[in-house]
């Protein structure tokens, strides 16, 4: 880009970028090209996101036309958690979800093949966790709608090619994702210039980890990286640490596991609930049913409390698998 942009053309770009939906990005852009000198200089430029303001009418114009119709980002949240998966073209982002959930998305060699979200649902630790591939992140266009399901996710899968150019995928994805405030919860602390961000919690999947001669090449990764985030080597193809990501997507979802436990009766291990880590005895019996949360007398846990069925208080902060018995 040029530099000598006049300084209202600067501010018109910046509106631009921070930009949250199709009719904001296209009257932005529009301001933008209306205030970029005409020269040789910015015939590029200005041929580039002509074509960009094209490719943003057409979208517009294809919402309005099927506005009845829900968005396909519009995914409701099912399981324990909603886990976004991004990344740049051809990392095998579609290949993850096809190995690790019932989804059957397209999976092929060559970039860009999905088009659309694709949720599917993966099992662990006998709990579901929702995983929804993503189309790759472009320069060229992101659907705002992506950008907000981005936003809501409860945790950001950051899938790079190990045996590409993972550090620039890396740089270009999380670039992207800052030009449209959304920044990894990692680096909360950091100082950050504009509007506030949104920040979510993101894990770093070096995926094609296919075999040993790749161990190397993570290593490097790792220390480039210098442990900003954490990264996680992984394998679609062998199946390589799949279930270490799944300890991982786990702990960063941030819940526990209570099972309950009918008076006289063994608890049932395969169907936990699940709770936020530092839920209660008393969130734990709203769960069952709003009865036992109103008319709770009493309650016996076995796993947390000092010793095997300890009486305790509706507030006693409860840890990943323990047996609750409850009696009102």
């Amino acid at each position: 880009m040029p530099l000598n942009l006049p300084p209202d053309a600067l501010e018109a770009q910046q509106r631009y970028r921070e930009a949250e939906t199709i009719e904001e990005q296209v009257a932005t852009l529009e301001e933008f090209l209306s205030l970029i000198p005409k020269h040789k200089g910015t015939d590029h430029l200005r041929a580039d996101l002509r074509r960009k303001l094209s490719k943003l009418k057409n979208a517009a114009q294809t919402r309005k036309g099927s506005s009845k119709q829900a968005s396909a980002y519009h995914i409701d949240k099912e399981g324990v958690g909603q886990v976004v998966i991004v990344g740049q073209p051809n990392v095998g982002k579609s290949a993850l979800v096809a190995a690790l959930t019932n989804a059957t998305p397209e999976v092929a060699d060559y970039p860009y093949t999905t088009w659309t979200p694709t949720p599917g649902m993966m099992e662990v630790k006998n709990v579901q966790i929702q995983l929804i591939d993503t189309p790759p992140l472009s320069e060229e266009f992101i659907d705002p709608e992506m950008l907000n399901l981005i936003r809501r996710a409860d945790l950001v899968l950051l899938v790079v090619d190990l045996q590409g150019f993972p550090i620039q995928e890396l740089e270009d994805s999380l670039a992207l994702l800052e030009l449209n405030r959304i920044l990894p919860i990692q680096l909360c602390d950091q100082p950050y210039d504009g509007r506030r961000p949104t920040y979510v919690p993101i894990l770093v999947l070096a995926n094609k980890c296919d075999d040993e001669r790749c161990d190397e090449d993570f290593e490097v990764l790792c220390e480039l990286l210098e442990e900003e985030l954490p990264v996680l080597p992984v394998s679609a193809a062998t199946g390589h640490n799949v279930e270490r990501m799944k300890q991982a997507v786990f702990e960063q979802l941030d819940v526990i596991r209570v099972f309950a436990k009918p008076p006289g009766k063994e608890p049932d291990y395969s169907a936990p609930f699940v709770l936020r880590r530092g839920g209660t005895v008393g969130e734990f019996a709203a769960k069952i049913h709003q009865d036992f949360a109103r008319d709770l007398k009493s309650a016996r846990v076995w796993g947390s409390a000092t010793h095997d069925g300890q009486m305790v208080g509706r507030d006693h902060v409860l840890q990943d698998m323990d047996v609750v018995e409850l009696k009102i």
